[in-house]
């Protein structure tokens, strides 16, 4: 009578899933998802078992580090709150505003924010301040720095509330850890003295230690006019102007462009 076989050592082909699953439940319970789609991917192919273990497993080790940094960039993004999608590779050279494309290029690499830099954008309405702001700020996130991109209107209408409530600290703390802050929309309204001071403590904080951009109708030689009070101008503008790249668009608005090519005639 023939010996059954032990199914303790004996792998027939019909068995393969249920040994295969056990790996992938726990690949999937240790949140290696990279590692686990791509073991998917390879058990289908009857070739794959002729990739030595070790190119296999480094195989699925590129996977997983390769899904962990786009996890991290998705969430890094979300938390930046960029108002526009924008990146680096989309600028619009073409459109006649005064782009220096050399400097672009240089900001594009990061060095700035490793410097601890400022950014100054400025130039007319609807120019591509802000979506120009947004490329450097998500360039900034696929570098693995954190960004967050706030009006600088409504952030100053929020530190009288947080100083109201208890928050303020809290707020400053988290303001200033941020490696990149972009500032939307300097110089709007006439600065009101507890706006001033409360400016140029963010600024402070930031000073040497953090990356910032800013955004503004108004070109830097009129800005300490903006200000309003002298003495917290020189102070604002020392920190904020100093070691800065300045980007001064100029030109028609960008948004004419779809009405003009509406009224154009086909060809």
């Amino acid at each position: 009578m023939p010996r059954a076989e032990d199914p303790r050592i004996t792998l027939h082909h019909k068995e393969t899933p249920r040994l295969t699953h056990p790996t992938l439940d726990k690949l999937h319970a240790l949140q290696l998802l990279g590692m686990d789609h791509a073991l998917r991917e390879q058990m289908p192919r009857p070739e794959i078992t002729e990739v030595p273990f070790e190119e296999r497993l480094g195989l699925l080790g590129d996977r997983e580090s390769t899904a962990r940094e786009a996890r991290r960039l998705k969430t890094r993004l979300h938390q930046a709150k960029l108002r526009q999608t924008a990146c680096i590779e989309d600028i619009d050279y073409p459109h006649p505003r005064g782009l220096d494309k050399s400097l672009l290029r240089s900001l594009s690499t990061g060095q700035w924010v490793r410097d601890r830099h400022n950014v100054l954008i400025t130039g007319p309405t609807g120019i591509g301040k802000p979506w120009l702001a947004c490329a450097l700020g998500h360039q900034a996130c696929r570098e693995d720095w954190t960004v967050l991109s706030r009006r600088l209107p409504r952030l100053l209408q929020e530190f009288p509330l947080a100083q109201g409530d208890g928050r303020y600290v809290t707020l400053m703390t988290a303001l200033a850890k941020t490696a990149v802050r972009i500032l939307d929309d300097w110089g709007l309204a006439p600065l009101r003295d507890d706006n001033r001071r409360a400016f140029l403590e963010l600024l402070e904080d930031r000073h040497d230690c953090r990356a910032t951009i800013v955004t503004s109708q108004l070109p830097v030689e009129h800005w300490h006019g903006a200000i309003g009070e002298p003495t917290l101008a020189d102070a604002i503008l020392d920190r904020l102007v100093h070691n800065a790249y300045k980007i001064a668009l100029k030109g028609d608005s960008m948004r004419k462009r779809p009405a003009t090519l509406a009224k154009a005639p086909s060809a």
